[in-house]
């Protein structure tokens, strides 16, 4: 029963739904949740951090969501069996791989703060006395800030730098090894194979350990050429492959149109009959499943892909469809007012405990560090509520054959 609704059949019948939590998102708290919230309403993949404490985040999170199973499918949510984690890992300089960063305290007092607006993670925060900003309360917080690079251009001053950061070779195996993770995407660009062979060198003898190979790069001259001789170095594979189109990266909270760059590329990779996946990323949002349809791009009854491969580990689709969705940007944004209300009464909490007991007390510092405020199954209603929300997003590209 298990294998029958398997991340992987997800993937080879076309209803492949998979939540980035975000390459640089180091929010455990929100990790978790989101993690969470999006298991119980029927993911197949959760992306985060190569950060083995977000990886332990998203796993927590996959052990609650074992509990509450039958409660999700009493409440006909999407949930089938557990998803994949995967992890992001970068062969050079790329947009999802960074940081903003500032120095508070140089900002002009007067300035009307665009990029504290225009931040979709709220990672930029300001002292209430304009008079007073120091770096030790305002300016980015690191482990919100998922490197969209929105504030950098709606400074007044050009005063925020965006800080990179690329995967090191040698950190690949012990992640592998040590948190036990399913799956590996590779971000990559046009040009950069001497630099994707010395990454994939240092994958590749823990590659039978894992469920599959994602490989994301941009549209650029030259790709289809350029993913060519990508699957050359990486072949043979003994697990699935999926092609990530990133059309326009973490842009999919901005508006229905973001979602057609990825579209258009899809057609280029499906066009170009490369072995392996196809899967969408970059600007996907509420209305990216409903255009994948208009244009006959997401499998259905009428022109299901249908195979007798014997091992779909390898199963390379023989008809020319999307196999699944990823989302970011706007699936974090989805569930952000049921999140931010949980972190409100989390901060109420610590107040009162700090009211009561002080602010040095040790029996003030015990309760802090209790707090289960952080955690959305601590409060049922917000939990189903979040995974409501979740499955909203999740259910447009599962099909009936699978319920």
């Amino acid at each position: 029963m298990r294998e029958r609704y398997s991340p992987l059949i997800s993937l080879k019948k076309g209803h492949w739904f998979k939540l980035i939590c975000g390459a640089s998102f180091q929010h455990l708290p929100t990790v978790r949740n989101l993690t969470l919230a999006y298991t119980l309403a029927g993911a197949d993949c959760i992306d985060v951090a190569a950060d083995p404490a977000a990886i332990a985040s998203a796993g927590q999170a996959l052990q609650v969501a074992s509990g509450l199973q039958d409660w999700a499918k009493s409440q006909g949510f999407g949930y089938q069996a557990l998803p994949w984690i995967m992890v992001s890992i970068n062969d050079g300089e790329d947009p999802h791989f960074r940081k903003a960063e500032f120095d508070p305290s140089v900002c002009p007092t007067d300035c009307w703060r665009p990029c504290e607006k225009v931040c979709p993670a709220d990672a930029i925060v300001f002292s209430e006395d304009r008079n007073t900003i120091t770096c030790g309360n305002s300016g980015v917080i690191d482990e919100l800030c998922y490197g969209c690079g929105r504030c950098l251009s709606v400074c007044p001053k050009q005063l925020i730098q965006a800080r990179s950061y690329v995967s090191t070779p040698s950190s690949i195996a012990s992640l592998v090894l040590q948190t036990g993770v399913d799956a590996i995407e590779i971000h990559t660009q046009v040009g950069r194979e001497s630099d994707f062979q010395r990454l994939w060198k240092s994958i590749k003898p823990w590659v039978n350990q894992l469920k599959l190979i994602a490989i994301s790069c941009p549209d650029g001259e030259g790709l289809v050429e350029y993913l060519q001789s990508l699957y050359e170095i990486i072949s043979p594979l003994p697990c699935a492959l999926i092609w990530q189109t990133d059309g326009k990266p973490m842009s999919g909270d901005i508006g229905a149109g973001s979602t057609m760059a990825a579209i258009r590329f899809s057609q280029k990779v499906l066009n170009a009959k490369l072995p392996g996946y196809v899967q969408l990323a970059g600007g996907t949002n509420n209305f990216t499943v409903a255009k994948l349809v208009a244009k006959g791009l997401l499998a259905s009854e009428n022109n299901k892909q249908e195979n007798s491969a014997k091992n779909l580990n390898t199963y390379i689709p023989e008809n020319r469809f999307v196999s699944g969705v990823a989302y970011g940007s706007y699936a974090r944004v989805l569930l952000s007012p049921i999140l931010e209300k949980l972190e409100k009464m989390h901060k109420s909490q610590l107040q009162a405990i700090e009211f009561a007991y002080g602010t040095t007390s040790i029996h003030a510092k015990e309760l802090t560090n209790d707090s289960q405020l952080t955690k959305l199954e601590v409060l049922p209603e917000l939990l189903w509520e979040a995974v409501s929300l979740a499955n909203s997003l999740v259910s447009q590209i599962k099909t009936s054959d699978l319920k």
